[in-house]
This record gives C-alpha cells, structure tokens and sequence, in this order.
C-alpha cells in the first residue's frame, strides 16, 4: 500500500471518529453532518472536488488525476490480467483511494465518491477502450447509485456518446454483482 493511501486511511478514521463524537441536537442535523464530513473526506483524500456525473467531467477528473500514474492498482490483481467479455482479453484495473479504503476494510459496499477504472486491452495488448462506474449520491439508487461510461482511446465516449450514465448494458451485467455492490472484479465484503 503507498503511504498517501495509509494517510488516507488514518485521515478518514479521523474524520469518522470526529463525526462519530459530535452530539447534535437532532437526528435530521447529524446525517447532514455526516454528509458534510463524507464529502470533505473523499475531496481531501483525491485532492480535488468530484466531478459532476458527466462524460466530459469524469475524463477530465481522471487525466487530472493522472489515475494510470497515481491510483493503486484494485488489490491483488497486476496490470494486464486475463479478463473476459466484454470489457476486453487483458484488464488491468485502478481505483481511487475512497474505492481503495472500502476493498481494503471489507466495507462490502463502495462510499460516494468511489471510482473504478478498467483499462479493456485488445489480446494484442493494445487498449481498446476505458470504462468506469462513479459512485454519486442519488445517481440511480436501483443500481447502486453507480454512473457508468466506455471511454474509447481517445478519450470520446463509445456508441456516438450513449455509453454514459445509466447504461443499461453495463447494469444489465452487473446487475449478477448487485450483492457486492454491483461489483464484479473480486469481493469487497465478508
């Protein structure tokens, strides 16, 4: 694990056992406390604010974030692992601290603010497209509140734009992970 990821780790056991202590008034002000400190975990742990559920913001939030550079690799799987249809031969996935912290603690479910990025390479080796699932509060509760693209090369998003948001192609699929978080890479619970 890198040392920005258990700095991380200590950040968010921190900020939860903070939020844990503070006694408000009502139960309504505590769950919009507990928000409050969510967000401004996942924000701190990135270093920078979530981007909207967009195409355009997400690439931008992952080139700005240089994730092939920065992320960590998904826990126990290398770069270029045999994968399987239809994301592509050789898969090599990245996720984000948030992501990172829940596989590590066996939280069984993805925090808000969670990405995971699959490289889907060609058996040549040569990439053949991206994919991502962005864990966004409210997004689509019957999945997961996952958004979804498939990114080409370049950056553009497949089938002329429509293989973003709510695509019933990569639901339809994950819906068989809808216990592990629509998950389907390995695990992440008991």
């Amino acid at each position: 694990m890198s040392p920005g990821a258990t700095r991380s780790g200590l950040l968010i056991a921190g900020l939860v056992l903070a939020a844990g202590c503070a006694q408000p008034d009502d139960g309504e002000e505590a769950v919009v406390e507990e928000a409050v400190v969510e967000e401004a975990v996942v924000e701190e742990i990135v270093g920078q604010e979530m981007p909207e559920a967009t195409a355009e913001a997400v690439w931008a939030f992952l080139e700005a974030t240089g994730f092939r550079d920065s992320w960590e690799l998904w826990p126990g799987k290398g770069e270029k692992y045999e994968g399987s249809e239809p994301h592509g031969a050789l898969l090599t996935t990245y996720v984000n601290a948030p992501a990172l912290q829940a596989i590590s603690d066996l939280a069984g479910e993805m925090p808000v603010g969670s990405v995971v990025v699959k490289d889907n390479f060609m058996p040549d080796g040569m990439l053949g497209a991206t994919t991502v699932m962005y864990k966004v509060e409210g997004y689509n509760p019957e999945a997961g509140d996952w958004w979804w693209a498939k990114y080409m090369p370049d950056g553009s998003v497949d089938m002329d734009g429509m293989a973003q948001g709510r695509v019933e192609m990569c639901i339809g699929c994950h819906a068989g992970g809808a216990d592990n978080d629509y998950l389907m890479t390995a695990k992440i619970g008991p």
